[in-house]
């Protein structure tokens, strides 16, 4: 077996915050049943973070699962990455601040934001830097989806949730790490699916808030059309670059979106509904933290053992793709 990239995952954690709204909860606020959420979206309810938790909150408690069951302290750290479009403050990173939170000053700190690739790009990043650094990184994505969301648009506010998963990578000789990995983007379609204010292009101001324009917007069908097929080529990709036959494939974890994009993917990538895991009904699109956190209920669960041959999947604003293969 050939590998790309050698490294080992040597713990997983997450976070999900403690307040829950369910489809009942949003039938209450919008016009909206839950049948018509679950049989269009998969989802039955989504995680809502407190009024006063932040992105680096959620890192930090899903980071000190990570630190625990991969047997180390936050010292042993030679850097940290978070994937995030939801950022404490647009400046310092919610890097710098997860690195404060676990008291670890002096390594590298920084953000990716590939919105829900931002993982994947995160964990492409840091298994590149490992030989250089020589020591674990801790790898993170997540996101607090509610506080950008538009709860009068009924088309985006039922996707929407928030949490953190996190991992720590480090250096191996065993035959463990990435078959194959790929990232992609096409930066023409950014308008599909966007946050139109809050940087230098429409800077805060009251006609920003009045309008809205600092939440979230998105052309559903169009982004469906783009995701179904960019997340499906890219999963074929992998398979294909890893040198193996999708029935070698153990356990198949997408970005958690939409559960008719994940059927459309699972089929152009000729992976079984019975090898996905999917978690999209209990915590909805939490942009870059649905792969990690799914991914760390798979490895708590026992649906991913050492060996085991893992699939990740994603598509995102930007528009931005990414899919590998990891030997865990």
């Amino acid at each position: 077996m050939k590998f790309f990239r050698k490294f080992k995952i040597l713990g997983t954690g997450s976070y999900l915050p403690e307040k829950v709204l369910t489809n009942a909860d949003l039938e209450k606020i919008v016009d909206t049943t839950d049948e018509w959420i679950r049989t269009r979206t998969g989802i039955e309810k989504r995680h809502v973070a407190a009024e006063n938790e932040a992105t680096s909150d959620m890192v930090i408690e899903a980071a000190k699962v990570a630190l625990k069951n991969a047997g180390i302290a936050a010292s042993a750290l030679g850097a940290i990455i978070v994937g995030t479009i939801t950022p404490d403050t647009m400046f310092p990173s919610t890097a710098c601040w997860v690195q404060k939170g676990l008291d670890v000053p002096g390594i590298p700190a920084f953000d990716v934001s590939a919105a829900c690739s931002g993982f994947l790009y995160g964990l492409e990043i840091a298994s590149s830097m490992l030989p250089a650094i020589g020591k674990p990184i801790l790898v993170a994505g997540s996101d607090l989806m509610t506080k950008v969301t538009n709860w009068e648009d009924r088309g985006t506010c039922i996707l929407l949730g928030d949490g953190a998963g996190a991992v720590i990578i480090a250096p191996t000789e065993e035959d463990c790490g990435y078959l194959s990995s790929l990232l992609g983007a096409d930066g023409s379609l950014g308008e599909l699916l966007i946050q139109p204010a809050g940087g230098s292009r429409i800077p805060p101001s009251h006609e920003v808030l009045d309008k809205k324009l600092h939440l979230l917007q998105m052309k559903g069908n169009e982004v469906f059309k783009y995701a179904v097929r960019k997340m499906g080529d890219a999963a074929v990709k992998a398979i294909e670059l890893a040198g193996i036959d999708p029935d070698e494939i153990d356990l198949f974890i997408p970005h958690q979106a939409n559960i008719r994009i994940i059927e459309s993917t699972c089929r152009r990538a000729k992976v079984p509904m019975e090898k996905t895991h999917v978690t999209i009904g209990w915590h909805g699109n939490m942009s870059a933290g649905t792969i990690p956190i799914a991914f760390h209920d798979a490895v708590t669960s026992g649906l991913i053992k050492r060996g085991s041959l893992v699939l990740f999947a994603a598509f995102g604003a930007g528009f931005t793709w990414g899919a590998s293969v990891l030997k865990f």
